[in-house]
């Protein structure tokens, strides 16, 4: 707000309330004071376009590349390779056991 020494009473107010319409400082405040001030003024977070769209969405593109895929419309050739040697381990008996079906649990039913 300016504030010149010889304003007259209407003009000091109509000045004050133009300020608080136009979303300036009423009162003339500190440096402290308006560093909070402007800091209220900025756009939040949030809503700023440059925060939010800082990383592209790779969520969401994984997830359509995965809807895709199972449609039919997109090829992942590594996870086919991943399924392939899955498979593979599976018709070769290379599977894994199931808990309580390894090595200790045979060699304690032998022993017991």
């Amino acid at each position: 707000m300016q504030f010149v020494p010889g304003m007259s009473n209407y003009a000091f107010r109509m000045t004050r309330l133009s300020n608080r319409i136009f979303g300036e400082v009423a009162r003339p405040t500190n440096g402290k004071s308006m560093k909070v001030v402007q800091l209220m003024q900025k756009r939040p977070a949030d809503l700023d376009p440059y925060i939010v769209d800082y990383y592209p969405p790779h969520e969401e593109y994984s997830k359509l590349i995965r809807v895709l895929r199972e449609h039919g419309l997109f090829r992942d050739e590594h996870l086919d390779f991943k399924e392939e040697m899955v498979r593979q381990k599976i018709l070769r008996g290379k599977v894994k056991p199931k808990p309580g079906q390894g090595k200790r649990a045979k060699a304690k039913e032998l022993l017991s």
